[in-house]
């Protein structure tokens, strides 16, 4: 059976025992799932029932699995739960998703959220509201286990036994000194391998991989990605340890980061909803600021062709080739494109790899170029009957607009990135719509001369 069927399958049987108030039954199957599939069974109820079910949650557990369910799910539970269940819920979160919930819920709410919260969780919560968005201290957590290095692995193992329950990760413990600045870092693995009398600067790893906390996310999880780092410690200006950032925090955001920079090549206006949730208007919003762009830029290939128009009454059929080269000069750019952010934003090259880059891309696009215009070439005298003069034009504009679309298309994301911009942004409508009105140049310009127009 498949997951979807057997989730249907779930809530029909949940549904049927709310109306016969059978709340024993309900908790034992809660009880028997895993909290990230409570919390997307959740998501298939009504809101009045999905209230209901919550309150049927251990305390223990109703944190937890509120962290896992979508923004909109999560505000209408605030809206329903007393200022007790809210106190209760926000805090026993961990502070980055307490984070994650503030910055996606309105003012009014947030207000309610921080008026429920305990002095503690209160204060957590204004320390990392100072940070930007999309910073490294915006997604750290505060939730983590420190150690003295003058302490004894005994006296460790007893600290995180004492309060470890409350922290994000006991995995890796972090050493500071009386200022709280960063000594090293230390996993579990060592402590419990070691003598109970070593003490821990003895033990503790030194070669240590911070983050700043004014550090942008993509950078963090660029790290995350080359060190193969399952948490990292961040710190301020004067290397004092203020939080760690965790692998599922990373997790989130490369999928963010990823959907953002699809959006972009898209020619779209990120969103940081998901789509299903955004209405017509709202994406209508995103979308058409690109399209209008787009389109006025696209009306320079019209004022080439009208600038032109005695080369194509001398000549009418070079006018059934024009979509082509056109096309094929736009794929050929997005591919280059496509390829260079992709490697802009894994570190694969520099900036100052742009000459061996070009180069490359100029051998590519001639055995390119070369190989689509001897097919079209065979294709145009077998099939289309046009006149070798034609044909030549044709196959020679195409070779040209594959290596200036092949050079453009690498050349372009690379400048934006060094600029400052998102190279996302240099992908496949805006290159294109580059490579179309030079295509034509191309086109018309080789036409004139060889065929004497």
């Amino acid at each position: 059976m498949k997951n979807g069927e057997s989730r249907m399958e779930q809530i029909k049987l949940i549904e049927k025992l709310l109306e016969i108030r059978k709340y024993k039954e309900i908790k034992e199957i809660l009880k028997e799932m895993n909290d990230v599939d409570v919390a997307e069974m959740l998501e298939g109820f009504s809101d009045e029932n999905m209230i209901r079910i919550f309150r049927l949650l251990p305390k223990d557990d109703a944190a937890d699995i509120f962290a896992y369910m979508s923004s909109d799910r999560e505000h209408a539970l605030i809206d329903s739960l007393t200022n007790k269940e809210l106190e209760n819920i926000i805090n026993d979160l961990y502070s980055d998703d307490v984070m994650e919930l503030l910055e996606e819920l309105p003012a009014n709410v947030v207000k309610r959220i921080i008026a429920a919260s305990n002095p503690e969780t209160r204060r957590d919560i204004n320390h990392l509201l100072r940070y930007p968005e999309d910073s490294a201290g915006s997604n750290m957590n505060i939730d983590f286990v420190d150690l003295r290095a003058d302490m004894t692995v005994k006296e460790a193992i007893a600290r995180i036994r004492r309060i470890g329950v409350d922290k994000e990760t006991i995995n890796t413990c972090y050493v500071i000194d009386n200022f709280r600045h960063l000594l090293g870092i230390v996993t579990l693995r060592k402590l419990v391998l070691s003598s109970q009398s070593a003490l821990i600067e003895e033990i503790m790893n030194d070669n240590l991989i911070t983050v700043h906390t004014m550090e942008d996310q993509e950078d963090v999880a660029h790290d995350f990605q080359k060190y193969d780092l399952t948490s990292m410690p961040v710190v301020d200006n004067e290397n004092r340890l203020v939080g760690i950032i965790t692998v599922d925090d990373i997790v989130d955001i490369m999928q963010e980061e990823t959907t953002e920079d699809i959006e972009k090549m898209a020619a779209m206006v990120p969103s940081d909803k998901p789509y299903i949730k955004n209405g017509p208007f709202e994406t209508f919003k995103k979308r058409i600021p690109w399209l209008l762009l787009l389109m006025i830029s696209a009306s320079i290939t019209g004022k080439i062709i009208q600038g032109f128009e005695h080369a194509l009454a001398g000549s009418v059929i070079l006018t059934a080739f024009i979509p082509m080269l056109m096309d094929t000069g736009g794929n050929s750019g997005s591919q280059a494109s496509v390829s260079i952010i992709r490697a802009l934003s894994l570190d694969e090259i520099k900036h100052s790899d742009i000459v061996k880059i070009v180069f490359k891309e100029f051998r590519v696009a001639i055995l390119v170029g070369v190989t689509l215009a001897a097919c079209n070439f065979i294709k145009m005298m077998i099939i289309d009957h046009v006149s070798i003069m034609i044909a030549a034009v044709v196959c020679l504009t195409l070779i040209v607009t594959v290596i200036i679309a092949k050079i453009v298309g690498c050349t372009l994301p690379i400048l934006a990135d060094k600029l400052g911009f998102d190279p996302a942004v240099m992908a496949s409508p805006f290159i294109t719509t580059i490579v179309d009105a030079l295509s034509l140049l191309i086109y018309f310009t080789i036409a004139t001369n060889l065929l004497n127009l």
